[in-house]
Formats: C-alpha cells, sequence, structure tokens
C-alpha cells in the first residue's frame, strides 16, 4: 500500500472580546515546515500527540504552518489576522500533494473584522484542498462550533477534560481517526445540536464537577462499535461573536439517525443542569473578610482578570482591597505592568520605588493605584510552565515587596494556570497566607490540594464568571443566563462529506 501523505497545520488563539487591548501578529510563536515538528517533538500538545501516531502507522507528514498565540488576549487587530491567514493558506498552497489534513484548533478566535476565523481558514482550505481530501479538526471545548467548520471538515475532535490536560491525547485520536477515514474503514456523520447557553464555574471540572459526568456519557459514545468522536462544547462566554453558544456533537461512522439521537440526549442532559454549572462568586469585601478569620493559605481565584481566558492581567482589586483594609499578613499577587517594571528596573535592585500599579491596559474596569515598594528581584521573565512544559515569557519582571505583600509584576500577558511564574521568581505559594491566582481553575495538586481554601472572588474584569456584567452585544439572544423564560426543544443538524 503506498504511504499516505498527512498534511499537518495549527491556528491556535482563545479571545476575550471585552479585554479592550486588541492582539497582534507579534502575540504569536509562528513554525513553518520542519521547525513545527521539531517544537512538538517530544511534547504535550495535540499536534505531538498526532505526529507521533502518524509516526507509528509510517505516514508522510506535511508540516506546513503553526500560529500559537502566547496566552489569551483581546481579539486580533484586522491587518495582524489578515498576515496569518495569507501565511495559513499560503504555506498549503505550496505543499505537495497530500491525501488528507489535520488541522489543530482553539475555536474561540476572532478579529475586529471575522467573527469565526477557524471557519474562514476551514473553508478556504477546502477550496485549496479540494472536496476529496479528508480533513480532521481538533479543538477546545471551549470552541465556538459554527457551521463553515463543520460543513467543510470531515470530523472533529474535542479537549475531555477541564482545566485541560489531554491536550496530546485529543491530537492523537484525531489522528487515528483520520487514518481510518484515509483507509476508508469508516464514513464520518457529524450530528450538531445548538445549546442557548453560557456557563462558568467549578462545576464544570471534568473530574469533580457535574460536567465530567456528561463528558464521559460522550466518552463512551466514543468507545462505542459505531462512535467516532464526541463532545460537549461549552464555547467561551467572553468571545462575544454571532455564533456563542454551547453545542453538543456527536460523529458516528455512517449512522447518521444514531448521532442524531446522541446529541440530543446530551444536549437535554446539559440543558437540565446548566443553572449548576453557573459560578458561586464571593464579593471582594468578603473575600478579605474570610481571609481575615482563617489559617493556613487562602487561593483567591481572580478569573476576572485570567489571562489564559483573554484577560490583560492588569487588575489590582484585591491588592487594593488588602491594603486599604490593613491586611497584616503575607500575600502573593501577581500583576501585569510595564511601566512599573521600568520603574523598577531604573531603580535597580534594592531599590524603593512610587509607583501607580495596575489598570495600565484595561482602563475601563481597573484604575491605576499608588504603591511604594522595595524592588527585591529583576529578570528576563522567561520560564518553563509546570502546565504545558513549554517556555513561557513574561517580558521583564520585577518582583516587588511592600511589607508582606508580594507582587510578581510581568511586562506581558502569560497564562497563569499552574505556580510556575511565581516559583521561577523565588515565590513559594505554600509560604504565603493569601495567593492571588488569576485563572478560573488550575490543576488541583498546584494549589487546592494544600490550600486552607479557594474563594471564587467576584472582582472586576473582562472574563468575569459573573457573565450578566460584561455585556454581550454579538451573540444570538436570548440564550442563558443573560435572558429569563428561555424554551430549548433540541434538534439536530447533520454533516456528512461522503465522497
Amino acid at each position: 500500500m503506498m504511504i499516505a501523505r498527512v498534511l499537518v497545520a495549527e491556528c491556535k488563539q482563545e479571545v476575550s472580546s471585552f479585554n479592550p487591548v486588541l492582539s497582534h501578529y507579534d502575540n504569536f510563536d509562528i513554525s513553518y515546515g520542519k521547525d513545527i515538528v521539531n517544537f512538538h517533538l517530544g511534547g504535550k500538545l495535540e499536534v505531538a500527540g498526532a505526529l507521533d501516531v502518524l509516526k507509528v502507522k509510517k505516514v508522510q507528514v506535511v508540516p506546513t504552518y503553526s500560529a500559537r498565540a502566547r496566552t489569551s488576549t483581546g481579539i486580533l487587530a484586522t491587518t495582524d489576522w489578515h498576515k496569518i491567514a495569507d501565511e495559513f493558506l499560503e504555506s498549503l498552497l505550496k505543499a505537495p500533494p497530500v491525501d488528507a489534513a489535520y488541522f489543530a484548533m482553539h475555536g474561540a478566535m476572532a478579529s475586529e473584522d471575522e467573527d469565526n476565523p477557524e471557519g474562514f481558514l476551514i473553508a478556504e482550505s477546502r477550496k485549496i484542498l479540494g472536496e476529496n481530501i479528508p480533513i480532521v479538526i481538533s479543538l477546545d471545548l471551549h470552541g465556538i462550533l459554527t457551521d463553515r467548520m463543520l460543513q467543510n471538515s470531515d470530523a472533529i475532535v474535542a479537549f475531555h477534560t477541564y482545566p485541560h490536560c489531554d491536550f496530546y491525547d485529543t491530537g492523537a485520536r484525531a489522528a487515528r481517526l483520520l487514518l481510518r477515514i484515509i483507509n476508508e474503514e469508516v464514513k464520518p456523520v457529524m450530528a450538531r445540536v445548538k445549546i442557548p447557553a453560557l456557563v462558568r464555574g467549578d462545576e464544570l471540572r471534568t473530574d469533580t464537577g457535574l460536567f465530567g459526568h456528561l463528558i464521559r456519557a460522550a466518552q463512551a459514545i466514543e468507545k462505542s462499535p459505531s462512535g467516532l468522536s464526541a463532545a460537549i462544547f461549552i464555547g467561551n462566554p467572553f468571545t462575544d461573536v454571532p455564533d456563542l453558544r454551547s453545542n453538543s456533537l456527536v460523529v458516528t461512522d455512517n449512522d447518521p439517525e444514531r448521532a442524531r439521537r446522541e446529541a440530543i440526549k446530551m444536549a437535554k442532559g446539559f440543558w437540565q443542569v446548566r443553572e449548576r454549572l453557573q459560578a458561586q462568586l464571593t464579593s471582594v469585601e468578603d473575600a478579605i473578610s474570610i481571609v481575615n478569620k482563617t489559617s493556613g493559605t487562602i487561593i483567591l481565584t481572580d478569573a476576572a482578570d485570567a489571562p489564559s481566558s483573554g484577560a490583560p492581567g492588569d487588575s489590582n482589586a484585591i491588592l487594593r482591597s488588602l491594603i486599604e483594609t490593613g491586611f497584616e499578613g503575607r500575600a502573593l499577587i501577581p500583576i501585569v505592568d510595564r511601566p512599573a517594571v521600568e520603574v523598577a528596573k531604573a531603580a535597580g535592585l534594592r531599590g524603593i520605588i512610587r509607583t501607580p500599579i495596575g489598570g495600565t491596559l484595561d482602563q475601563v474596569r481597573i484604575h491605576p493605584f499608588p504603591i511604594e515598594a522595595y524592588v527585591h528581584m529583576l529578570s528576563d521573565g522567561r520560564y518553563i510552565s509546570e502546565y504545558s512544559g513549554t517556555p513561557a515569557d513574561a517580558g521583564d519582571t520585577a518582583v516587588l515587596q511592600m511589607g508582606g505583600i508580594t507582587l510578581v509584576v510581568t511586562s506581558r500577558s502569560v497564562s497563569l494556570t499552574d505556580r510556575s511564574l511565581f516559583i521561577a521568581h523565588g515565590q513559594n505559594p505554600c509560604q504565603f497566607d493569601v495567593v492571588v491566582v488569576k485563572s478560573p481553575h488550575c490543576r488541583y495538586e498546584y494549589f487546592e490540594a494544600w490550600a486552607s481554601r479557594v474563594i471564587n472572588v467576584d472582582a472586576p474584569g473582562s472574563t468575569s464568571a459573573n457573565l450578566l456584567s460584561l455585556g454581550h452585544t454579538k451573540c444570538g439572544r436570548p440564550i442563558f443566563p443573560l435572558d429569563d423564560n428561555i424554551s430549548f426543544q433540541p434538534q439536530a443538524q447533520i454533516f456528512c462529506r461522503h465522497r
């Protein structure tokens, strides 16, 4: 049998439409050809999983283009989006003939002039590659599933974990399915049900939360004889685009009725528990009051300013409240503030600085707060993420101390889904009374396993779990929880590209 040639490409970014700071081309790591393979070799991400499967099956890989956003941020500026789109599609035009294609994408990307960049890229790729080339896509379960994506791909595979820890496995599953399509072992049929709901909360954790039961039902479908892929996409509530919603998706082997039936069943199950999938939030004032009455390390989760969800990371809301209420313990807080870092660099190690902190990016919700601090450390902000195992670059970074409060001040937003920024700058979270974590959920062992309490704080920010506070203007209405008295009668749409 002839050795199959499989094209591999990647374009991944998650945005918050409520972050006033646009993202740009230089927010991405760009790779071409063999450099893509070299980057992912031995890694933990989707492309690494796909490459390992293809290697075992002796498939000839044709790597073309990779654009990987360093972290989530605001929507992509028009010119920068067009530059990425042109490079992505040009790389396909220059590629040799292939038998199939695998695309690793996120699904919650948006630009100033394109609400569905992934759908655009998949549709244009279909024009380039032709109608007979199988295309399989992997997506984050926070992806926004659109008709363009479904109409132009043969199958879609999504994450099964949140917090995400199955990047590699998702890429491997996508590659295995693609090979079965190439070998004409299966004929995928996709059924999608649109669910008018947005959810955000602790019950979305797939290891301990209610959402995990729904995901395990999807996994059971995948393991069944005719099941090829299944997922519930909860979308990204912060990517305010017309197709924002939740979706159930089931892919079967040439069995549209089963795909329809299973997708409707999953959608009904999700709808029944939608209210329980919302976040339970505590006001900043009440959170500080709890801190002052509790021993051990308290984790204050500031998901409203989570760079991993698209926020700029420059909120000082909890810092301000700690200082104004006379907090006397030890607190560890990350914050993005390039001007403050520059002031610290000018003062040098052991210098004393006076500077406003915070509110340099999201000037709509956050206002600068004046501080006096001691410069404890200066660094270039480069480290390795314990979450993904990939390099991170926070830009020039300063560790500032104000009595018992320690600030890790970065020049750039980075995903704060683990402890590595703290540890790389000599700060052990276990040694503090309060640690501000700017991520909605981290892996259990990073903080929850040893902290005395975790409090989800209702602070201002562009990725707040208080969804009513954000101000959606584009997403389809009515939708839960933004609207009341919504009726839902699940209907499945079928997508099939049998040749």
